[in-house]
């Protein structure tokens, strides 16, 4: 039961956080950013079965590459996704084609590791999953709420090149 609950929870968050991720949305630097990665790590670690008792060594090694795959994936995607300040204030956030990209490997990069260990024959719970996908929300999150604190907002419009530079002085021609 407890797999089934989490490949639940693993399906439902990444297909709310895929359909989300398109749309422009308001980065709130002021709300809990941190608060779903973290309930996601309680799900993943209230199980036991994380590591596989017959191969601790590999399927702490397979974990811990699975972590370094959620973590670069969701540095990727944060570094893929556009972020703009409006006139007032407000900062927004829109994944782009690249952000595509980085999901498409980070998946398929988890597809070759899964399979690495059913060939090395470890047992793999969907704990570590559930585990990854918290570390790739939280890296992300964290990436966005640091760069939306570092845009300041904009209080007119930007110029273009050139406008704000001395112009120079024309010669009257008599």
């Amino acid at each position: 039961m407890s797999a089934l609950v989490n490949a639940l929870v693993i399906v439902a968050v990444a297909a709310l956080v895929i359909v989300r991720q398109f749309r422009a949305r308001r980065v709130d630097t002021d709300r809990r950013w941190w608060l779903l990665p973290v309930g996601l790590t309680v799900v993943a670690l209230r199980g036991t079965g994380i590591l596989d008792a017959r191969h601790p060594v590999e399927s702490a090694l397979l974990l811990a590459a699975e972590l370094l795959i959620g973590v670069a994936t969701g540095a990727g995607w944060a570094w893929t996704t556009r972020i703009w300040a409006e006139v007032d204030g407000a900062v927004w956030s829109r994944s782009t084609k690249a952000s595509v990209v980085v999901w498409t490997a980070g998946i398929a990069l988890r597809v070759a590791l899964f399979a690495c260990g059913a060939l090395l024959g470890v047992h793999q719970d969907s704990s570590a999953l559930l585990l990854a996908l918290a570390g790739t929300l939280l890296v992300r999150a964290g990436i966005l709420v640091w760069r939306a604190r570092s845009l300041a907002p904009s209080a007119r419009p930007a110029w273009a090149y050139g406008e704000g530079m001395p112009r120079p002085t024309r010669r009257e021609r008599v």
